[in-house]
């Protein structure tokens, strides 16, 4: 079942606002379209969306400033910036600030709902998860009460074991939780956003070995895209990932690059 979903499209460009309210309308989802950063922080204000499109250059004010301000105020609302003059330092100080994605035009009809689609079932599984790790909470709590009257010879250490199992994963000296999407490292916690997160555990699940370009966007992000805009689009977040673990950002030893191919992560 394909998630639903309010969206607002935040653009001041007219044709292509209303081009992509159009494809999103058709692919089933509701959408409210704004033609400025004023308008669309009073929509962002006065409605609930699922979802956020948002023009990085705008003439009243910056995207990424706009950016700032609603995820300040609303921290898990999905926000997808997209512009036509891709900037590496711009694409970074975008998921800085919370941005979920970023996206170069002209977009991609199917590629738009894809992606679409992919974020907000992210969304509904991580709804889910809290609801069911909440639960896992309360029965925590009544199991260490029970644990007081357990009958002899109960021993619940190798399902605990198991379920440390399923919840981590190690590589070396890097730890990813997966169910607070912490990472740590050397016993450091290192802040990720949540898709750069989901790269990095794309590549730690298939380290040391390389992963091209379309399986890191595909496993990452749940949509299916050609090898130039893969390149393109896993860029931004692997400079967002050696920023957080590489000692040195100009000669980066654990996120390394295979020319042509993809990336490897090597932990030791």
């Amino acid at each position: 079942m394909k998630p639903g979903g309010h969206i607002l499209i935040i653009d001041d460009e007219a044709s292509l606002r209303q081009t992509l309210a159009r494809i999103l309308q058709r692919a089933g989802f509701e959408v409210t379209t704004a033609a400025n950063g004023k308008e669309g922080l009073s929509l962002v204000t006065e409605h609930p969306f699922d979802l956020l499109y948002l023009d990085i250059r705008m003439p009243d004010v910056s995207g990424l400033e706009l950016l700032k301000t609603i995820h300040a105020k609303f921290p898990e609302l999905p926000v997808i910036l997209f512009t036509a003059q891709p900037d590496l330092n711009s694409a970074v100080e975008a998921l800085r600030r919370g941005a979920t994605d970023y996206l170069l035009k002209p977009l991609k009809p199917q590629a738009v709902i894809d992606r679409t689609q992919a974020i907000l079932s992210n969304k509904q599984k991580e709804r889910r998860r809290r609801e069911l790790l909440r639960q896992i909470e309360t029965l925590q709590a009544e199991l260490t009460a029970l644990e007081n009257d357990k009958p002899p010879g109960l021993d619940l250490s190798s399902q605990k074991t198991t379920s440390s199992d399923d919840r981590f994963l190690r590589r070396g000296m890097l730890t990813l939780d997966m169910h607070t999407r912490r990472v740590t490292m050397n016993d450091r916690v290192i802040n990720l956003p949540p898709t750069s997160f989901d790269y990095l555990l794309v590549l730690a699940r298939h380290a040391p070995n390389i992963v091209d370009y379309q399986t890191l966007v595909s496993e990452a992000q749940g949509y299916e895209t050609d090898t130039r805009e893969a390149q393109e689009l896993t860029k931004w977040h692997i400079h967002h990932i050696r920023q957080a673990i590489e000692p040195d950002k100009r000669n980066p030893v654990h996120v390394i690059n295979v020319r042509g191919a993809g990336y490897r992560l090597v932990i030791g």
